[in-house]
């Protein structure tokens, strides 16, 4: 590691002012801390001191997802043969399924952190680490046979339309994974739903519907896989959205690590699982014939990208609620969004896409009522102290 030390920082001349390459700073400068700490402090104001940079956070968010991935690599492999009426090995249920996602991560990360570097030379600013998460979450939030041209289109819109317009890491109001997703399902919605797209190359005669998916077809409750096979993951889906078990690993590693709020994790659960309870309740008096409302509460917290929303996408540190009352109301409000597109709206059976991005855009309008409401609690009292 000296030696790879020494050798940067004999070049490093030739980036800095004046150099050779000067105009080439900003990548050099991310590729030099992507591997070291930087070691330059601020100079002025007050400031909080972390043994932890914004590289190492993106770092552990990524390490938490990456159960999730390997696991969903495993599951496209298991489905594609299972449609196939084969056994394979774990190996070979794993090896078909890398081939499968591996060129997906590449192509994500190849045009989003392009387009990062040509903002940040264009703009003669550091390169911001942020995609180093969005790079990878984009990936696991699509179907496996998701064609190439269609994650670097709408990775390139994330990154584009859903952040640098805004002034890029840290000044986005809407999370650029589900800005891509959502991006492909108003564009091409026959690619982003119904039965063909969840199993990579499945036999004709198989059905590839997701549970969401049959429940739109009114489907009867007992057509559904166990919720066992839900939890751990043997059902079709998004690539990193099946298993709620290593998903709520994820959320462990994030919580331990203080990157992932439990407060947001949690309230997101509550609120879908308490509005799915109160559907169980009406449903037999108000929408007999509507399937979502008789399914049993849990089912919804196990089913689609709810596990994975709450865990990855709702508790995104930019796009979120940063107060802690703000971040129940906002967790709250997403799980009950999610269960109500849900049951209500029969066109959309995934609702947590949706739900998170609406809460992105009232999430500051959550905190600035709840820092208003401090502010005049305190004036209170600071008025009544005085008399």
């Amino acid at each position: 590691m000296k030696a790879l030390r020494n050798i940067i920082d004999s070049i490093k001349p030739q980036f800095e002012k004046g150099g050779k390459f000067s105009y080439l700073k900003s990548s050099f400068e991310a590729f030099e801390t992507f591997l070291y700490v930087p070691n330059h402090t601020t100079k002025t104001g007050s400031h909080i001191r972390d043994h932890i940079d914004m590289k190492r956070t993106m770092a552990f968010v990524v390490m938490a997802a990456i159960p999730a991935l390997l696991f969903g690599m495993w599951n496209i492999g298991y489905q594609h043969f299972l449609s196939m009426g084969e056994t394979v090995s774990l190996w070979e249920n794993f090896l078909f399924g890398f081939i499968k996602v591996f060129p997906i991560i590449v192509v994500s990360y190849v045009v989003g952190l392009g387009i990062e570097f040509i903002f940040a030379q264009l703009r003669g600013h550091e390169v911001n680490e942020g995609f180093l998460v969005s790079g990878i979450l984009i990936p696991m939030i699509v179907p496996p046979d998701t064609p190439l041209w269609m994650v670097a289109i709408a990775t390139a819109f994330a990154v584009v339309i859903g952040k640098e317009v805004f002034g890029g890491t840290g000044m986005n109001i809407l999370n650029p994974a589900l800005t891509a997703r959502a991006f492909l399902f108003f564009a091409y919605p026959s690619d982003m739903s119904g039965d063909k797209v969840w199993i990579a190359e499945k036999a004709d005669a198989y059905s590839g519907a997701t549970p969401l998916g049959n429940l739109l077809t009114n489907q009867p409750f007992e057509s559904l896989p166990s919720a066992s096979d839900m939890f751990w993951g043997f059902i079709p889906g998004s690539i990193g959205e099946t298993s709620t078990f290593l998903i709520l690993v994820g959320a462990v590693i994030l919580i331990l690590t203080g990157i992932g709020s439990w407060r947001i994790m949690l309230s997101v659960f509550v609120g879908g699982f308490g509005l799915a309870t109160f559907f169980n309740f009406i449903g037999p008096y108000v929408a007999p014939d509507n399937a979502y409302m008789a399914l049993p509460a849990y089912y919804h917290l196990i089913m689609g990208g709810f596990a994975f929303g709450a865990v990855f996408m709702a508790t995104d540190p930019v796009s979120a609620s940063q107060t802690n009352k703000g971040k129940w109301i906002y967790g709250i409000l997403i799980g009950v969004m999610a269960v109500l597109i849900r049951v209500l709206n029969p066109a959309y059976p995934e609702g947590m896409m949706l739900a998170i991005l609406l809460m992105n855009v009232f999430a500051p309008l959550i905190d600035h009522y709840i820092v208003e409401g401090n502010i005049k609690k305190r004036m209170k009292r600071a008025k009544l102290a005085i008399t």
